[in-house]
């Protein structure tokens, strides 16, 4: 979709000649208030100090306009923004499959799988997948899910009790608080 001049210019932080307002409230890079002037005598100001005059409110009455590097201010905000992307952690749902018939050194590797995916704040799906006539054995897969619950109640709760579907049974762990 092609950027239309007006979207642009909307787009565009409202800095020294931009700002459109009959009066606004002025403050200095210091945080001290400048008091409330035209944009052209603020923007005098703001020359002399070789800053800029920065839109910071236009809700307010008059708007708000403080003198500052804008380079440095735009940074800050971009830093800030990447600060708060990468403290960000989206729990997922990762997911653990066996069959029922599973020996015990692979039921403690998945075991230790779940561990470490509920530890690091992730949901855990837990799978137990039949082929052929295994589907008859649906009560032996249910307890093979009961069992990894209780082995798992010190770092998980049960979000979903184990339920059929399809070919596979599956429960839904998630971490404790």
């Amino acid at each position: 979709m092609p950027v239309t001049p007006r979207k642009q210019q909307r787009d565009l932080p409202q800095i020294n000649e931009r700002i459109r307002f009959p009066t606004i409230r002025v403050i200095d890079s210091g945080g001290e208030q400048l008091g409330i002037m035209t944009p052209q005598e603020a923007m005098r100001v703001a020359d002399e100090r070789e800053l800029d005059l920065v839109l910071v409110s236009d809700k307010a009455d008059p708007p708000v306009c403080r003198i500052m590097d804008y380079g440095k201010y735009k940074f800050e905000q971009e830093k800030k923004a990447r600060e708060a992307k990468k403290k960000q952690h989206s729990a997922g749902v990762k997911e653990v499959k066996m069959r029922y018939k599973i020996e015990e050194h692979d039921y403690r590797v998945r075991i230790n799988q779940a561990i470490k995916f509920l530890k690091s704040g992730d949901k855990v799906k837990a799978t137990v997948m039949f082929r052929g006539r295994e589907i008859q054995h649906t009560d032996l897969a249910e307890d093979l899910l009961k069992r990894m619950a209780t082995d798992l109640q010190e770092v998980a709760e049960i979000q979903q009790s184990p339920k059929r579907e399809g070919r596979n049974m599956m429960m839904l762990l998630s971490p404790k608080k």
